[in-house]
């Protein structure tokens, strides 16, 4: 299919899940979700749903589930790129993609991490940006290792 023969339609349900992304990272990029604006309801939730925590264990916990947040949504993230970027260049590669998701992805996460750096609340890491695009390189990783299998078993099938 020729881009010219693409519209409306089909760019925005190419695209928005790229935006959506990029509008929960900048929603979660303020002075109200940093650590110290949340603490207090992640550690109640893990406590209803699992078990009491001192505060000295709290500490580590609390940093365990923010950078897992980091890793999870960066990952989704990803996907979101690769996504668009196949549907959008459908006769280029699966590397490819993956290489332009991985870069947008770094783009995002480094753009977030250097307006956090300007919040009175929060800092910005470039460690976070390196757990940022381990994320997204594990589920392209996972994507591109599941493709293969599925290559594979179309040709033994087939043979």
């Amino acid at each position: 299919m020729s881009s010219s023969g693409r519209g409306f339609r089909f760019w925005a349900s190419t695209w928005c899940p790229v935006i959506a992304c990029v509008v929960v990272i900048a929603l979660e990029s303020t002075v109200y979700f940093g650590a110290d604006h949340t603490t207090g309801p992640l550690r109640w939730l893990f406590e209803h749903i699992f078990w009491k925590v001192s505060d000295e264990h709290w500490h580590y916990y609390h940093i365990a589930f923010r950078k897992f947040g980091h890793f999870a949504g960066y990952g989704v993230t990803g996907l979101a790129w690769l996504r668009a970027w196949r549907r959008t260049w459908p006769e280029k590669t699966f590397l490819r993609w993956a290489t332009l998701a991985l870069l947008g992805t770094a783009l995002i996460a480094s753009s977030d991490e250097w307006h956090q750096t300007f919040l009175p609340n929060r800092t910005g890491s470039i460690y976070d940006v390196m757990l940022d695009c381990a994320g997204a390189a594990a589920m392209l990783l996972m994507v591109g290792a599941c493709r293969r299998l599925g290559a594979r078993r179309r040709l033994a099938t087939a043979s």
